[in-house]
């Protein structure tokens, strides 16, 4: 079959009756490239050029906005139940590449009413079984103890984002967080309480995320990584020091800490000009991390 003509396509996604978005996902903080008419029953705001996340986030809050973005990066199709303006919707995300592309550069993201399972019966299975899958995906790719991405995980993220800044002569934000004497710690209240102690500082830093395309991982041990697409630097210190005081006002208490009464966190800054960058992003990404362990 020819190619369709692009009016023709948009005119077609025009007339469709569900709220429908696309969104460009090979260029930084995934802007809405296409919104069609249905999309104003949601919200009447000017979503066209917004961060995808940003719109999530608005009309269904930060979690699920969150679990969008962790869909969007590993290039998975899926539906989540979504409310909106008193109304119950499935949110289908489904990544949109030609036959020789190996990973999506746009996004589909439309609202079906209700379940479009069928019956309450089908309805519930459809919900049991995507639930499934997203938990067999988090299994794969979160660390088990603090819920964060694992190391795996956020090198696959970086490299797709890498990629992303490439093309667009763009720069990413690290930051690389390292618990204070946490060796000391782990002797004094053991294993499980440093777990403990993991989790809760994991938290913390997810909760210190400025945006939904924020992404926060633990590496190994008492090691955890931020990246941002924020170019500032300046912004991403005071950034990364709201962190540490949000660690260090967890109050956990840390007998033998050099520093502090209570458990804190050491940081390093980085800001990446990835289109001067020699190294690819893993090579790079490798570099940093044996620099900060050191």
């Amino acid at each position: 079959m020819k190619g369709v003509n692009r009016q023709i396509l948009e005119q077609v996604i025009a007339a469709t009756t569900e709220p429908l978005l696309v969104v460009g996902i090979d260029q930084p903080d995934w802007p809405v490239v296409l919104v069609n008419p249905a999309f104003e029953t949601i919200t009447d705001a000017d979503v066209l050029k917004k961060p995808f996340a940003d719109v999530i986030e608005e009309l269904a809050g930060r979690e699920l906005a969150l679990e969008v973005s962790e869909t969007v990066r590993s290039q998975q199709e899926t539906s989540l139940p979504i409310e909106s303006n008193n109304r119950e919707y499935l949110l289908v995300l489904r990544p949109l590449k030609m036959a020789d592309e190996e990973t999506a550069r746009f996004y589909a993201a439309y609202w079906r009413s209700g379940t479009g399972a069928g019956t309450a019966e089908g309805a519930e299975m459809h919900h049991a079984l995507l639930k499934a899958k997203r938990r067999i995906r988090d299994l794969s790719r979160d660390d088990p103890v603090t819920g964060l991405l694992n190391g795996r995980a956020f090198a696959d993220v970086f490299e797709h984002d890498w990629a992303v800044a490439a093309r667009e002569k763009g720069k990413l934000s690290l930051v690389t967080f390292t618990l204070d004497d946490y060796s000391a710690y782990l002797e004094v209240f053991g294993r499980h309480a440093a777990d403990s102690c993991l989790r809760r500082v994991g938290r913390a830093i997810q909760r210190c995320l400025r945006r939904a395309s924020d992404v926060a991982a633990r590496l190994d041990g008492q090691r955890f990584i931020v990246l941002s697409h924020a170019s500032d630097e300046d912004g991403v210190r005071k950034f990364a020091g709201q962190i540490s005081t949000a660690v260090r006002e967890l109050g956990l208490h840390h007998p033998r800490s050099n520093s502090s009464k209570f458990v804190t966190v050491s940081y390093e800054v980085l800001v990446a000009d990835v289109s001067e960058e020699k190294r690819n992003a893993r090579e790079f990404l490798a570099a940093l991390l044996t620099f900060v362990a050191e």
